[in-house]
């Protein structure tokens, strides 16, 4: 999937960030007051949520930051691979701080004598947490829908498959957030319906395993783009296309295509040049056709090789 990229779309990224940030942070400050009167295990599984959250965007924020440093000489290929490093870092938050802390408290409240019983204050907490989550989450969808429309693609399939893993973090850390709001609503609710504290517990565990689900999920898409995922039809048809259409290329026999971070693709091609240049000059018109190609706005870095005459020719049909 690709995105454009010198012009720094991630500057949208970065703004859907900010505001998920701003809005966890209330939330977690809300919930934990809530779920310290209330004696919630599910309350303060929503806590823990928000609190992992906030700490995630701090490192979303950070991995925006320094992944749109521009290339240099010790790194010719852009810093864009620090945004997956600090992603995975912030999916390992969410992981370790939200999944597993959610899953305990539940577990050990599960076993535990009820205590104090109270819903008013957790309600108020949760419908405040249900508009600030859904203003975050209407500001993530509208990014998504945006992008992919100018794929063709749905919108799930687009954040499921875009190389910008603040976008996708944020986007799933909304929906996840949503909806553990409703779990944790449904837990509390049973519990006041029913009397029973272990209802509460469990809206915890389910919190819990909500988040793992979507941690996991994360940190996966993460180590693929860390371990040089760029194998995408179209993106490759694209880059083929650009080559075919150079006028000093003949025809392209040999292609790779990783990316090096959100909408950056480092390119390794061999080639066959038009006419019957010296050696020399053949150099010149490789190094030529390769600053050209890295013209391209989604084309970090470009390395041409010539082809062997016996290579067959791709095509971008």
């Amino acid at each position: 999937m690709s995105e454009s990229s010198r012009s720094h779309p991630q500057d949208s990224s970065l703004l859907t960030v900010v505001v998920a940030l701003a809005a966890n942070g209330l939330l977690a400050v809300a919930k934990t007051a809530a779920g310290v009167l209330t004696g919630s295990a599910s309350m303060l599984a929503e806590a823990a949520h928000s609190w992992s959250d906030t700490g995630n965007e701090v490192f979303l924020v950070i991995a925006e930051r320094t992944g749109q440093r521009p290339r240099d000489e010790a790194h010719p290929r852009g810093y864009g691979r620090s945004t997956y490093i600090w992603s995975l870092v912030a999916a390992f938050g969410l992981f370790s701080a939200g999944a597993v802390v959610s899953i305990w408290h539940g577990v050990t409240e599960l076993f535990a004598e009820p205590g104090r019983a109270a819903y008013t204050a957790n309600y108020i907490v949760l419908g405040l947490a249900f508009l600030l989550e859904g203003t975050s989450f209407v500001q993530a969808s509208r990014q998504v829908r945006g992008k992919a429309m100018r794929w063709g693609l749905q919108p799930l399939r687009f954040v499921a498959r875009t190389s910008d893993p603040t976008l996708r973090a944020v986007f799933f850390e909304d929906s996840a957030a949503l909806l553990g709001l409703v779990l944790a609503g449904a837990g509390i609710g049973l519990h006041q319906l029913t009397g029973h504290h272990q209802y509460d517990a469990l809206g915890s565990i389910a919190v819990g395993l909500l988040l793992a689900a979507v941690a996991i999920f994360l940190m996966r898409r993460n180590m693929d783009y860390l371990l040089g995922e760029g194998d995408d039809e179209e993106i490759r048809r694209m880059v083929l296309t650009r080559l075919l259409e150079h006028p000093d290329i003949e025809r392209v026999t040999y292609l790779h295509l990783e990316y090096v971070g959100p909408a950056r693709l480092f390119v390794v091609a061999a080639v066959d040049l038009t006419g019957d240049d010296r050696e020399p000059d053949l150099a010149v018109r490789l190094r030529q056709a390769e600053s050209d190609v890295e013209e391209n706005e989604n084309i970090e870095d470009a390395v041409l090789t010539l082809s062997l005459p016996a290579d067959p020719s791709l095509t971008a049909g």
